[in-house]
């Protein structure tokens, strides 16, 4: 039966999915008359929950919200944890591959409960295991760099709650990469089993970060000189690259990412499928106001541009 296989971890993901896509919704509705729910204190807790950086600055909040205010630019905290907590598990699945050893018992224990115990071990390949760790941690480490010497942050700031979320955001997920083999015995493979998928998930992976990583350079370069020097801290208009038609490139770039590490564990790996999901409304919300935003501020701002994937969305 399908619901016997479901385990701690896939629910986990389904409803942090749900979660998002119930906020995308409820937002969208009340965007549709601001007034009239602005009144209500759940709703004002609402919206500080979901917001942060640029789209907070506009919003009317009490005082009492602001103690739990942290800057946005303790985002590179997100990416340190990952690049520390991914690398180590990267290496004990190393270890256990090369060494013919399984992984260690208070790992495999946390494995065991956040699965469920009828789930097949093993169902994804270990070389897809390993490349997708890999991935992961090239992934942390690029937006860790990116963090701290090229993104210019204001002083907007962000929910603790989402804080605390993001800390744990990335121990979760490298565990959830590790729930397909929770035993670290999954099916050995070798160079010549890379398929098509392994190729088109490492080819959008690449193409993805570079789109990543040219859209966060072009929304430095809006508060930078030519020297390089910071010049101002103001938003201004993005423009040049994927920002001629969206206006969230960037997070459009997070969900191929995400998409290209399923299609490297062979598509095989329905948890990991759940977390694209719950990358999908996740981004599409945070999207969605950072599009709000420009359209509000700027009168001239393109009418074409979607939030965050072209033509659609």
């Amino acid at each position: 039966m399908f619901w016997s296989s479901v385990g701690f971890i896939d629910i986990l993901w389904g409803f942090l999915a749900f979660c998002f896509f119930a906020a995308f919704c409820a937002h969208k509705i009340s965007a549709l008359q601001p007034k009239r729910y602005e009144k209500f204190s759940v709703y004002m807790l609402f919206q500080d929950l979901i917001r942060y950086g640029k789209t907070k600055q506009s919003l009317k909040r009490e005082k009492w919200l602001r103690v739990f205010d942290v800057p946005k630019r303790w985002f590179w905290h997100f990416y340190a944890i990952s690049v520390c907590w991914n690398g180590f598990l990267l290496a004990l699945t190393l270890n256990a591959r090369f060494d013919n050893h399984s992984y260690p018992s208070w790992l495999t224990a946390i494995l065991d409960r956040m699965t469920a115990a009828s789930s097949s071990h093993g169902q994804v390949p270990q070389l897809s295991t390993v490349l997708v760790q890999l991935l992961l941690c090239i992934h942390s480490l690029r937006r860790l760099l990116e963090c701290l010497f090229v993104s210019v942050f204001s002083d907007g700031a962000m929910h603790l709650v989402q804080y605390l979320f993001g800390l744990g955001y990335y121990i979760v997920l490298g565990l959830t990469v590790l729930c397909s083999d929770p035993a670290g015995q999954g099916r050995e493979t070798q160079l010549a089993d890379l398929n098509f998928l392994h190729l088109a998930g490492l080819v959008l992976f690449l193409w993805a970060s570079k789109l990543q990583h040219q859209s966060i350079a072009l929304l430095a370069r809006l508060r930078t000189g030519q020297s390089g020097s910071v010049e101002t801290l103001d938003h201004k208009v993005p423009k040049g690259g994927w920002f001629e038609w969206v206006s969230c490139p960037h997070y459009f770039a997070e969900l191929l990412i995400y998409i290209s590490l399923s299609l490297i564990s062979g598509g095989l790996s329905f948890t990991l499928w759940l977390a694209v999901l719950y990358v999908f409304f996740n981004q599409a919300l945070a999207g969605q106001l950072c599009h709000e935003h420009y359209v509000s501020k700027y009168d001239s701002y393109p009418k074409h541009r979607r939030a965050f994937i072209p033509f659609l969305l």
